[in-house]
């Protein structure tokens, strides 16, 4: 199991939250996503690790970015 963090931006209500956990939980290998909405930090763990750009595609279709 991988555990992986990353910084969203955008973020503003628990509305917000959702949309980017059940996007980013739809990708293969994803068993669960943690959202904090004040620091913008997504943790994701998986089966293996993540390719960021599948990653960054599900936030970017929640209406989000990834930080760099």
């Amino acid at each position: 199991m991988a555990t992986t963090t990353y910084t969203v931006t955008g973020m503003t209500c628990g509305h917000c939250v959702s949309s980017v956990k059940q996007e980013i939980a739809k990708i293969d290998g994803v068993t669960s996503v943690d959202v904090d909405l004040a620091s913008g930090l997504v943790s994701v763990d998986s089966a293996g690790e993540l390719a960021d750009t599948d990653v960054a595609a599900a936030v970017d279709e929640a209406g989000y970015a990834l930080s760099a």
